[in-house]
């Protein structure tokens, strides 16, 4: 056994009472607590198994909307030497139902667009200020544009590219617009809604494979306090995702563009960054209806 130096085992009996000393003063204040009961876990239900999977699509609806501009051309492929007015003059020629006529639906739309000489944002041009961001990831610029229908109180929201020295557009989405948002390689579109409290977010966002921008989110989401429902089957929590019957799109290509049941995520526009523009354009609530679940 080795010997200790004189005064050694002194000073580990010292040492030893002062950390039990220490043990004691904080007490228990280190110690787990209960967070209270866990509520029991739910897995998904699959419902009617039975039934047979469908295969192809019950309506059609236009997922994939793209179309050239006819009559614009893109000097040096750079979108940014096209005149938007003349991209929303293209689409007006291209839709005399819309826009010619004294009962056209969009007629007023076509008169001011004789105020656009002096190109979007002056005076009465309905053609809103053009937006450039690279949005199909080929490290030049694409257009997103916007104009009000008139009389109405909607706004069509168009996203353009070059592809193959042609304009070509590649988003069509006409709505009443609380917001419009660029972020990242997307184009969120915020809407207002006829229930208190909640408006509609969409995310349009670039897919290689289409080479188009696919309609990624369709979701409703609580904005405001909560307002009781007077629809039995709410569950009067969280904020439900719920898909709606969008508007028909005056797009040449003769289909509707109508939103689809968004994946239930969380809010599109929670992990973006602020865009460094200000929205597109802001209107009046219009009348919209919501898909029963």
């Amino acid at each position: 056994m080795p010997l200790s130096r004189p005064g050694q085992a002194a000073r580990r009996l010292a040492v030893v009472a002062l950390l039990l000393a220490a043990a004691v003063g904080c007490g228990d204040a280190g110690e787990l607590e209960g967070a209270g009961s866990t509520p029991t876990a739910q897995g998904p239900a699959r419902l009617w198994p039975e039934l047979t999977p469908a295969s192809s699509p019950a309506f059609e609806i236009g997922e994939v909307n793209t179309e050239v501009v006819r009559g614009v051309k893109v000097p040096g492929d750079d979108i940014r030497r096209v005149n938007p007015v003349g991209i929303v003059r293209a689409e007006i020629a291209a839709n005399p139902g819309d826009y010619d006529g004294g009962k056209a639906p969009y007629r007023d739309t076509k008169r001011e667009m004789a105020d656009c000489a002096k190109g979007p944002g002056h005076g009465k041009c309905p053609v809103l200020r053009p937006y450039y961001r690279d949005l199909t990831g080929d490290g030049r610029d694409d257009l997103t544009l916007g104009f009000p229908l008139l009389p109405g109180r909607t706004t069509a929201v168009r996203v353009y590219t070059v592809d193959k020295h042609r304009l070509v557009q590649v988003m069509a989405w006409e709505d009443a617009l609380s917001g419009v948002e660029l972020a990242g390689r997307s184009l969120v579109i915020r809407s207002p809604s006829e229930v208190a409290g909640y408006e509609y977010r969409l995310q349009w966002t670039w897919d290689r494979d289409q080479r188009a921008m696919l309609l990624t989110h369709d979701e409703m989401l609580r904005t405001g306090p909560h307002q009781r429902s007077r629809h039995p089957s709410d569950s009067g929590t969280g904020s439900p995702s719920t898909s709606r019957t969008g508007s028909p799109s005056t797009s040449s290509t003769g289909s509707p563009s109508t939103s689809r049941t968004g994946s239930p995520s969380a809010s599109p526009s929670a992990a973006l960054s602020p865009s460094p523009s200000a929205p597109l354009s802001a209107s009046p609530s219009g009348s919209r209806s919501v898909s029963g679940g």
